[in-house]
């Protein structure tokens, strides 16, 4: 310990402070799991460091002392509720399509959608690249003038999927917020700004991405 041999039983350490090695080896302790709920501002990217030198969610976290890393990822444009944690295991069952998180976004369009147009989001859309995407909740929010706000609510975690779907129904996106992920909802939470998880929360992510949920998909 310290660069000391310990052959007393019974040894006090301190684990914070003290450097403890074990046969050579460096111990250490896990970190314990923490949650954090992301409002992320739209020209900031979704990593925790970016080789073009553009703004990065740890850079919002500057007091978060632990390394934690975004569940998922929002486009560079996008803005909207974002989840980080240092739980990798929690983290690989919410991303995979098995358990269908539910994410919800608010997205201005260009133009308004006729109710035909609603329905093939509803049912699924033939993207670019050919595939088609699941079922999806979609609902109009309000109309402005040449555009339309909409609710999208998907199981399926595409790269750009939301803008995607509507670009190819004829309805570019023009600014795209997510409001919610599972049962976490962004509120009132300042752009910019970031909040703990409380335990009920956590407890709800957990349940929802349970192995048991597994028999969902």
């Amino acid at each position: 310990m310290n660069g000391e041999t310990i052959t007393r039983l019974g040894t006090t350490v301190d684990p914070q402070n003290d450097r403890i090695l074990v046969d050579g080896h460096l111990l250490t302790l896990p970190h314990a799991p923490v949650y954090f709920l992301l409002h992320k501002p739209i020209g900031v990217v979704s990593t925790l460091n970016d080789p073009e030198g553009r703004p990065t969610v740890r850079d919002l976290l500057a007091d978060v002392r632990e390394r934690v890393y975004p569940v998922g990822r929002l486009d560079y444009d996008s803005s909207g509720l974002l989840l980080l944690t240092n739980d990798g295991a929690l983290t690989e069952r919410l991303l995979h399509p098995r358990y269908q998180i539910p994410r919800t976004y608010h997205a201005k369009v260009k133009g308004t959608p006729a109710p035909e147009t609603l329905q093939t989001l509803r049912s699924g859309v033939r993207l670019d690249d050919g595939t088609v995407t699941a079922a999806a909740d979609v609902a109009i929010l309000r109309i402005t003038y040449k555009k339309a706000w909409l609710s999208l609510s998907l199981r399926e975690g595409r790269n750009r999927e939301v803008r995607r779907m509507c670009e190819a129904v004829g309805h570019r996106v023009e600014k795209l917020v997510r409001v919610r992920f599972g049962p976490l909802s962004l509120g009132n939470l300042e752009i910019g700004a970031y909040r703990p998880l409380t335990a009920p929360e956590v407890y709800e992510l957990k349940h929802l991405a349970a192995p048991a949920a597994k028999s969902r998909g």
